[in-house]
């Protein structure tokens, strides 16, 4: 870091929004870490799904050959964290870069079914709803994660209320005027049904594919997310009474 401080990564742009929303142009963003074992099949999977979406790959600080791998995959736009930051952060730093209108995102691990992206985007697009959410219909993890998921799913819903059932698929739709509604730590991505609700956004839940992870392994247990778990639900019950939804915005003619 420069002797002027922290440089956002990102262009600003200012001034009050001119242009109505549009809901055409897709991106998907897929954060990886050290998973060079399944980077190139997940990824060339999304863009045979998705053939004229962009696909935004983030590589999380990785120390294994996944940067390579994201660069060489016809199709993908590759996105490198220099540091490691986490599943959220590398998330969110491919929401901020993607140029589409819906964004969706899922996981690198190959456990998403890229084929389910498309009733998701519908969903958004015709106005039933306005973030849309994947439910692992037939999960397909060990019992002892399964058995942790439900647990905290339980503890989650009786602190935030986000009505949702399953906050740990990662596959979701935003428009992206969403990503103005959230602030970048650790664990975010599983509380994003509980700020969009906040915000008053209406979410439908519907069953997704869960598929068993074929090459590459977890990054955390069971263990370390229940301690994450306890942490986070402190800080986001807090986030969620003190933060701030902007209203539209008039200036002067």
């Amino acid at each position: 870091m420069s002797s002027r401080g922290y440089q956002s990564p990102f262009e600003n742009t200012a001034g009050p929004r001119v242009t109505p929303r549009t809901f055409d142009r897709v991106s998907i963003v897929v954060p990886f870490y050290n998973e060079e074992e399944c980077a190139e099949s997940v990824l060339r999977e999304i863009v045979e799904c998705q053939p004229g979406a962009e696909v935004v790959a983030v590589d999380d600080g990785s120390k294994d050959r996944t940067w390579e791998i994201l660069c060489s995959v016809p199709g993908v736009t590759p996105l490198r964290l220099t540091e490691n930051r986490g599943q959220s952060g590398a998330m969110f730093a491919g929401l901020r870069y993607a140029a589409g209108d819906l964004l969706v995102m899922l996981d690198g691990d190959g456990q998403n079914d890229p084929a389910d992206i498309a009733k998701l985007v519908e969903l958004v697009r015709s106005g039933d709803c306005d973030v849309a959410v994947g439910r692992r219909a037939k999960r397909r993890d060990t019992w002892s994660r399964r058995a942790a998921s439900r647990i905290a799913n339980r503890i989650r819903r009786a602190f935030l209320h986000d009505g949702v059932s399953d906050t740990g698929c990662s596959l979701k739709v935003i428009h992206r005027d969403h990503v103005d509604l959230l602030v970048p730590f650790n664990g975010l991505h599983r509380y994003l049904p509980a700020i969009f609700t906040h915000a008053g956004l209406k979410i439908a839940e519907i069953d997704v594919n869960h598929r068993e992870r074929h090459a590459g392994v977890s990054k955390y247990t069971n263990f370390d997310r229940a301690l994450r778990g306890i942490y986070d639900l402190i800080g986001v019950s807090w986030l969620l009474k003190r933060k701030v939804i902007l209203p539209r915005i008039e200036t002067r003619d």
